[in-house]
């Protein structure tokens, strides 16, 4: 098994708090209202987003992926980090055991922020992740996060 690892950022208006707010914590209600063709269902199947908590997310009809679960690993509201791990479904495609993602919101000198974001993809064996499947996953994760951005601009006084 390996351990491959990859850092990206995005940069949005929003401050983290407001972020954070809206992304993690209600996220699960958030993103299926504002991006129904790509999240069919969040829920809960284990804890109420504690740490620990799993949750499945099902994909709408658009999306190559079927489902994924995911298991909250830390939530930390006042420093604006949360951790979690895919641990089942498509995403995984048979040849990873997990990926981990630790997303940190920081304020930006505009008033804004920036989302850190560092993946940790473990292989199952030899396998060699492409660069290019990482691409394609972080452009859908920053695809949704600039979607909640656009929320949060046309509706200032959510959240």
């Amino acid at each position: 098994m390996g351990v491959l690892t990859y850092e990206s950022e995005v940069i949005t208006a929003i401050p983290p708090a407001k972020m954070f707010k809206a992304c993690i914590l209600d996220g699960d209600n958030l993103i299926p209202k504002i991006l129904p063709q790509a999240f069919k269902s969040i829920e809960y199947i284990e804890g109420n987003g504690e740490p620990g908590s799993i949750k499945k997310i099902t994909f709408g009809e658009g999306s190559q992926l079927k489902y994924m679960k995911q298991k909250v690993e830390a939530v930390d509201k006042e420093n604006f980090v949360y951790i979690y791990s895919v641990i089942e479904g498509d995403a995984l495609m048979n040849k990873l055991e997990k990926i981990t993602y630790e997303t940190k919101l920081e304020a930006f000198p505009d008033g804004g922020s920036v989302c850190k974001t560092t993946s940790k993809y473990h292989t199952i064996g030899d396998f060699e992740l492409k660069e290019e499947g990482i691409k394609a996953g972080k452009e859908k994760a920053s695809g949704i996060f600039k979607a909640i951005e656009a929320y949060l601009l046309a509706n200032p006084d959510a959240y």
